[in-house]
């Protein structure tokens, strides 16, 4: 009889708890019993681990009782990342890897049937777990999985494309299998990171012709990380708008990219060629409240954590299912999101700005000066009913984006381009950034006493504007978190009445039916 243990990781969120995989060998009736709350994707692993130890050439013991249990027991595992630990704990339970050289490691990879290892998702968010626990262990990954576990600063990280280059590394003294690998017997080689990519990709501001007013309110966004609510009649420019608003954005810090990959790579949508580019999420109106917020089980991200720190755009907001969007109130505060189950709960964070479009009515010609709207007021209190209040109170910025006359946009020269906006939107962040350590829309409770700077005329000026509109406290913080935006961009040390008047102009309430 013979036992061999080897270090894996489960995906659960972005925890990646640590799974021992022990293999044990016996005597008695040919079996392979594979134990430990696995899905049927890792149940799959023990034909894919038979088949791919014999045409590497390697000894399948076909006349033991082969038991793999992975450790702990009650901690779901998913997904083919379970193969390569499997195949190396059999083999280091028969002899033919030497078990006590495997110990500092960590294995990955889901398994060919003729050995190669493929990539698995989830990588990058276990390099990442691994440096939050500080856990020094070296990952052996499989080409694509590797890579991304190496951009973590520091991470030792070892690729290996086929089972016999791990096989190999931990061959025994005098084996006939030791020999030169990828994988190094003594010490380790760390991978080289990808270059982040640069801020200026995509579609430019340029193209946008006229509504200086909606580019204004998407440049205060983009500076304070505020969310934005755009109402106007179908053609005007919403979608478009939307789209080049990523472009406005400052560049991504280390840590944030990071955050931002791991979840990618998590859901299995990692993209190297966009490593360092904020992410921009577009779900259609038919996406449920669990494709947006996150579940399933194991619970996967939802679209709100795909966006953490990039764009999240919902086109055609009164068409999402009420309760998709009534999911989105408590990330819109917090930014984060708890998805509990019975079995489990995972948290995923979920920082994302929020760049919703909608028309004013069914038609969507309420309100403009060029088709009039069929629309009955019953039927446009209906649409816009969709939206409730608690819902429109978390999205700091209303504005609409008006139809431009034919003749404007063919005779107006281009606009202002997005690099030109995203200097003024780096200016204005790095003030906020070096006063608080946060954006502007991040501020809670008393940081906004403590950094808003509001002057006593700005004051009276926002009290009597709440009163007079009927806002709610947290309305009303929203707006001074805008105003305080406002002022950066003004290079502005305080908040005055000029900053608060213009924050005041987004807090528009959706046009009533006539």
């Amino acid at each position: 009889m013979s036992l061999a243990l080897v270090q894996s990781r489960a995906l659960l969120g972005l925890q990646a708890p640590a799974v021992t995989v022990e293999v044990h060998l016996a005597n008695g009736l040919p079996s392979f019993t594979l134990v430990g709350l696995a899905e049927v994707e890792v149940k799959e692993a023990r034909e894919r681990v038979r088949s791919a130890l014999h045409n590497a050439g390697l000894e399948f013991p076909h006349n033991k009782r082969i038991t793999v249990n992975l450790a702990p027991a009650d901690l779901p595992k998913d997904s083919g990342r379970f193969d390569l630990p499997i195949a190396l704990g059999i083999l280091a339970a028969s002899g033919q890897v030497d078990a006590a050289r495997l110990g500092g490691f960590e294995f990955a990879g889901e398994l060919s049937l003729s050995g190669e290892l493929r990539p698995v998702r989830g990588a990058l968010a276990t390099s990442l777990a691994l440096q939050t626990q500080q856990v020094s262990s070296c990952l052996v990954l499989p080409p694509g999985s590797a890579e991304e576990a190496a951009l973590v600063p520091d991470a030792r990280v070892v690729r290996a494309t086929h089972l016999l280059d791990v096989v190999r590394a931990f061959a025994p003294p005098g084996s006939t299998q030791e020999g030169d690998a990828e994988l190094p017997n003594d010490g380790w080689t760390p991978l080289r990171p990808m270059p982040m990519a640069a801020p200026s990709g995509g579609p430019d501001m340029a193209d946008v012709k006229g509504q200086a007013l909606a580019k204004r309110a998407l440049e205060i966004a983009a500076a304070g990380g505020h969310s934005v609510l755009m109402a106007g009649p179908p053609g005007s420019g919403k979608s478009m708008l939307a789209h080049r608003f990523a472009g406005l954005l400052p560049a991504m810090t280390v840590q944030e990219a990071l955050q931002s990959a791991a979840i990618a790579s998590l859901a299995g949508r990692f993209d190297p060629a966009a490593w360092g580019a904020r992410p921009t999420g577009a779900p259609h109106h038919t996406a449920s409240a669990v494709a947006l917020v996150g579940g399933g089980s194991p619970p996967r991200p939802g679209e709100i954590s795909l966006a953490h720190h990039g764009v999240l755009f919902l086109d055609e907001l009164p068409e999402f299912p009420r309760a998709a969007l009534e999911a989105l109130r408590e990330p819109l505060e917090t930014g984060h999101i708890t998805i509990a189950r019975a079995a489990q709960r995972a948290d995923f964070p979920a920082r994302f700005q929020l760049i919703a479009a909608m028309n004013p009515c069914p038609c969507g010609f309420l309100g403009s000066t060029q088709r009039a709207c069929r629309c009955t007021p019953d039927q446009v209190s209906r649409y816009q009913a969709k939206l409730s209040g608690p819902l429109l109170d978390r999205i700091d910025l209303h504005f609409e984006v008006p139809a431009l006359p034919a003749e404007q946009l063919v005779k107006a020269p281009a606009g202002e381009g997005s690099a030109a906006i995203r200097a003024r939107v780096e200016g204005a962040r790095a003030r906020a950034m070096n006063r608080q350590g946060k954006p502007n829309q991040a501020l809670q409770g008393q940081e906004i006493d403590a950094h808003v700077l509001l002057a006593d005329a700005a004051a009276a000026f926002l009290s009597t504007a709440a009163a007079r509109l009927g806002w709610s406290a947290r309305s009303t913080h929203r707006a001074l978190k805008v105003a305080r935006t406002v002022a950066d961009l003004a290079h502005s040390d305080t908040t005055e009445v000029s900053h608060v008047a213009e924050a005041v102009q987004y807090r528009r309430v959706l046009r009533a039916p006539a």
